[in-house]
């Protein structure tokens, strides 16, 4: 069998990669489904020539094909023995009714243990990400959710429910990753529940949606915070469902903000821009954090697509959003972060994707006393962010890159998880590479070694 004529070589042919690069790819594929094992850089050759791989290279293999492609590959389809993993985009049963029992339905298909062992989930890429947000933005309002059976709910436990959610946002912000996880599903199971069995108002039951759609947010945070893209996207979908049952376009705006933030870290720029417009074309702005939140949004996907002008007018309309009135029903308790110093710093990256040093520097300096203080991964990667000003102008200064360097990795290996951060971090090992022979270099990219080997970038 020649190398040309294996269904395996022929695919790895239509994407236009070479074996090395399969294999780069699926060691971080195979990261992301928890899984152990990895590969040699060269192994694939032999996979390309004919040799059937041990599981289980098979289904990931599959998979990963899958997910490039944006169609299902099978490992039967390769010649090779097939598991019997299905394999699934991230859309998988959540083309729903855009109702109070569409949410219920999207929020019990995500959080069900059930039936998931044997399923892969795949990152679903192109159009198939925007789908979502556009039916968002057209879904007619659900209006009365009352529920008439069932044992009264009285609105202090909704009370209740949203403080502990509270509790667990503030928890994310110094943990960072999955450390919550587990404590937010449990959370959210409870208010599925209470949405399905128990009897409240229309007022109450609007509560309920809300409450799940901000768990569904936050649960997808997490993943997409922990490289988990393909779950975070099922958990941010079902959340849309929630937030437009609960009539919260905030919350569903803000959930497209972060459907947008991923995309961009992905490589869809293209999509990130459609759907923080939507996000922004879907919430008339009455809260100004929001608004700041969105137009923030925006302004990154425009600096990933290097359309300057659009990005420093979103900038300019988030900073300004400071000096707004406050609306009269307040600003959504999940809009806390919003602070001017927030804002400075997602303003300082948007400057750097621009490769405006001294901008970015200016903004992403003036944020960081208060995010080291509010939130250990936050002050982790804008620390990464602003030692990247220093080496990338043109007279790099070592010291003070590796001085916030070095704060950076004491937090990410020590206090909070997120494999996003670490992969800045790996970003600015590689920017520092060219002065290797630096003593003061070779020591934090020594230092820094063991914090990029637990995530594979």
């Amino acid at each position: 069998m020649t190398v040309a004529s294996t269904p395996f070589a022929r695919l790895l042919a239509e994407i236009g990669w070479k074996p090395e690069a399969l294999a780069r790819r699926l060691n971080r594929f195979a990261q992301r489904q928890g899984r152990p094992e990895r590969v040699h850089a060269k192994t694939p050759y032999k996979w390309q020539s004919g040799d059937c791989p041990r599981p289980p290279w098979p289904t990931l293999i599959a998979a990963l094909l899958s997910e490039r492609l944006q169609r299902i590959i099978t490992p039967a389809g390769l010649g090779w023995p097939d598991d019997g993993t299905e394999l699934a985009p991230a859309t998988a049963g959540l083309v729903l009714p855009w109702s109070a029992a569409g949410s219920l339905r999207a929020a019990q298909i995500v959080t069900e243990a059930g039936g998931m062992y044997r399923r892969m989930f795949l990152t679903v890429l192109g159009s198939s990400m925007t789908s979502p947000a556009l039916e968002w933005l057209i879904a007619h309002p659900v209006g009365d959710v009352t529920k008439t059976a069932g044992h009264h709910l009285p609105m202090d436990v909704v009370d209740h429910l949203d403080t502990i959610t509270d509790s667990l946002r503030r928890m994310d912000d110094h943990l960072g990753g999955a450390q919550a996880l587990g404590l937010i599903r449990q959370h959210l199971r409870t208010v599925i529940d209470l949405i399905e069995q128990r009897r409240y108002t229309s007022l109450v039951g609007l509560r309920l949606h809300a409450s799940a759609g901000e768990l569904l947010r936050l649960a997808g945070w997490l993943s997409f915070d922990s490289g988990l893209h393909a779950q975070a996207q099922r958990f941010w979908i079902a959340g849309l469902y929630a937030a437009h049952a609960a009539g919260d376009r905030a919350l569903g705006a803000n959930i497209l903000g972060f459907m947008s933030c991923q995309a961009k870290d992905i490589g869809q720029i293209r999509e990130a821009v459609t759907l923080a417009e939507t996000a922004r074309t879907g919430y008339h702005a009455s809260s100004p954090q929001v608004a700041t939140i969105l137009d923030l949004r925006a302004a990154e996907a425009y600096a990933n697509a290097d359309e300057a002008d659009r990005c420093r007018a979103a900038i300019d309309s988030a900073l300004a959003r400071f000096t707004d009135t406050p609306a009269s029903t307040g600003n959504p308790p999940w809009s806390y972060w919003i602070t001017p110093a927030h804002a400075d710093a997602q303003a300082g990256y948007c400057y750097l994707k621009l490769d405006n040093w001294s901008q970015a520097r200016t903004h992403l300096a003036r944020s960081l006393p208060e995010h080291t203080q509010q939130s250990a991964r936050e002050g982790a990667l804008h620390n990464v962010l602003l030692a990247t000003t220093y080496i990338r102008q043109d007279k790099p200064n070592l010291d003070r890159a590796i001085e916030l360097g070095d704060q950076a990795v004491h937090t990410l290996s020590g206090q909070v998880s997120s494999t996003r951060c670490v992969r800045h971090v790996r970003r600015l090992v590689d920017d520092l590479t060219p002065y290797r022979r630096n003593p003061m270099v070779r020591r934090f990219c020594n230092d820094a070694t063991d914090l990029l080997q637990t995530v594979s970038t």
